[in-house]
């Protein structure tokens, strides 16, 4: 006890360790969420096989946990404004340590299932709230950086589970891939209560929970959130994906429409009057679903067409982690000091130019000479863009943090799940528009036609060939392989053009901020325009001297 007495006495002195022990904190947290999603989709044979359980409750091992965490990280963004951000940043990590006990003990795939449930709750309230909390520990000028440290952290984060996923799996039981949770986020907690200051509730301002709202929201984003996860297995046409989606879209007009005339409204829409809030989230969309389409895509071509192992095509994309882990604080800073708008327009240019090398992968998919160059080229672009926008659209909202990063991380995960859903269901129809032309040519018997009709339901695959005579056999597998590289190329051109027109949105859309250089007399008085120095600082010009004079983003 004396000892975190004295950690706290020290950090009271030592603002700079302060803020550097919250961004670790933060990272963290994000982190054990972020490699958790993707560690279990590397388990979910074992797990089938120690739990039972057909495909459908595998897919909701994995879809559960994206259905809460779609659909109530709103729901996260607006508790954090209103009891404070730290408060409901620890109940997150708390809370998914918790969860994570859960599914480690669960002693059947219902139990399983609901405790990943439950995992998604946590990581709603979570996600944004790390961000809020860096958002308001950060002075503007401090936050370029910060947020381009958690964007590498949080891909590191993201190729390491995998990785670490089989080697847990080869070591030990599938249960330790939860069990590794709770001694980090016991450090979290930890690193929570050691260096973030208790944020101030807004309940003492007369804020309340939107209750309404929160119900209307979750509701809204529930239904294409679950419409998108199911239409894969499900198809277009299902009503299980037809309702969903239609009745979640009636839901989020109602949830718009109230927001509009609600005193205290979850969801400010407001916000949406930011110029660069509203750019850089229409950005986002355009970049995320490129970014979902193109690691799809090119997971599944490189496996199913290219002969890659699973290891080997996760290795393949190490490269991009590597450039955004070694980038992203740098370009952070640059946007801080040039401002966002270059960044967030040549950013997703430069990406898109990388997509476009892409074209040169052939049905080998060589990696030095056709996978690799692309790939560099696009995550330098990703790279610089990332940390700006994130900064970009969460600047002049400190009082609203937590609900701005919940709408960001909000249309980035509705992105990617609408992008590969759609672009999907257009690159299977192309597979099987090319397929038929290849196949024109060819005598087929009533077994040929059954195989070309199943490989169809394969896209991007290698078709069953197991029956069929040698030139049926071979004229079927190059033709599947020739219309799947086309199919390929045609999804990651969409791709390509969902980047640009990011980009384009970017450098149209967002608007650098003033910088006004004020010369400080020796009384401590600021020297310049007061209409301008108000506009750029609103807060030092309040109550000079007192706590007020602070930037909004500090906490010092």
């Amino acid at each position: 006890m004396l000892a975190a007495l004295d950690a706290r006495r020290l950090l009271a002195g030592d603002e700079r360790s302060r803020k550097r022990l919250t961004l670790v904190a933060c990272i963290l947290g994000s982190g054990i969420a972020l490699l958790d999603g993707t560690v279990v989709n590397v388990a979910l044979p074992t797990i089938q096989r120690a739990l039972g359980g057909g495909l459908a409750a595998q897919q909701w091992v994995a879809n559960g946990y994206l259905l809460t965490l779609g659909s109530l990280i709103l729901l996260g963004g607006s508790l954090g404004d209103v009891f404070g951000e730290r408060r409901i940043y620890e109940l997150g990590v708390g809370g998914f340590g918790l969860a994570s006990l859960a599914c480690a003990l669960a002693p059947s795939i219902g139990a399983l299932i609901a405790a990943r449930i439950i995992q998604g709750v946590a990581s709603a309230l979570l996600t944004p709230s790390a961000l809020a909390v860096i958002v308001n520990t950060f002075r503007e000028e401090e936050r370029g950086p910060a947020i381009g440290s958690w964007t590498a952290w949080g891909a590191i984060a993201g190729v390491l589970g995998p990785l670490a996923g089989g080697e847990l799996l080869a070591l030990a039981s599938w249960r330790w891939i939860f069990l590794i949770n709770l001694p980090l986020v016991v450090v979290c907690v930890a690193l929570i209560r050691l260096a973030i200051p208790p944020s101030q509730p807004r309940t003492a301002d007369g804020r309340r929970v939107d209750v309404v709202g929160a119900l209307l929201g979750a509701a809204g984003l529930a239904g294409p959130v679950f419409a998108l996860i199911e239409q894969p297995r499900l198809g277009w046409s299902s009503a299980g994906v037809l309702l969903p989606l239609l009745a979640g879209i009636a839901v989020l007009a109602v949830f718009v429409v109230y927001e509009s005339r609600a005193d205290d409204p979850m969801l400010p829409l407001g916000l949406f009057k930011r110029r660069n809030f509203l750019a850089g989230n229409i950005e986002t969309l355009a970049m995320y679903a490129g970014l979902s389409i193109l690691f799809f895509f090119l997971t599944l071509y490189l496996q199913q067409v290219g002969g890659y192992s699973p290891l080997q095509s996760g290795l393949a994309t190490l490269p991009a982690t590597v450039i955004m882990f070694a980038l992203s604080r740098r370009f952070g800073a640059l946007a801080d000091r040039f401002g966002p708008r270059l960044f967030m327009g040549a950013g997703p240019l430069l990406a898109a130019g990388g997509l476009l090398l892409l074209q040169l992968v052939g049905l080998r998919a060589r990696y030095l000479p056709e996978v690799l160059p692309g790939l560099l080229v696009f995550s330098l672009g990703l790279t610089v863009t990332v940390a700006p926008l994130t900064a970009a659209v969460l600047a002049g909202s400190e009082h609203e943090a937590g609900i701005a990063s919940g709408v960001n991380n909000a249309v980035a995960r509705v992105a990617g799940l609408l992008g590969t859903a759609a672009v999907g269901a257009v690159v299977s129809a192309a597979f099987s528009s090319d397929l038929d032309r290849r196949m024109a040519a060819t005598p087929l018997t009533s077994a040929a036609r059954a195989a070309v009709e199943g490989a169809k339901r394969l896209p991007l695959g290698r078709p069953d060939v197991h029956g069929l005579a040698s030139a049926q056999a071979r004229a079927l597998s190059r033709a599947a392989e020739g219309a799947s590289l086309h199919s390929f190329h045609l999804g990651i051109s969409i791709s390509a053009a969902l980047v640009a027109i990011g980009g384009v949105v970017g450098a149209v859309g967002i608007r650098n901020r003033s910088k006004v250089r004020a010369r400080t007399c020796p009384g401590g008085q600021l020297v310049g325009g007061s209409e301008e120095i108000a506009r750029a600082h609103p807060l030092r010009l309040r109550g000079a001297g007192s706590s007020e004079a602070q930037p909004t983003g500090s906490r010092a």
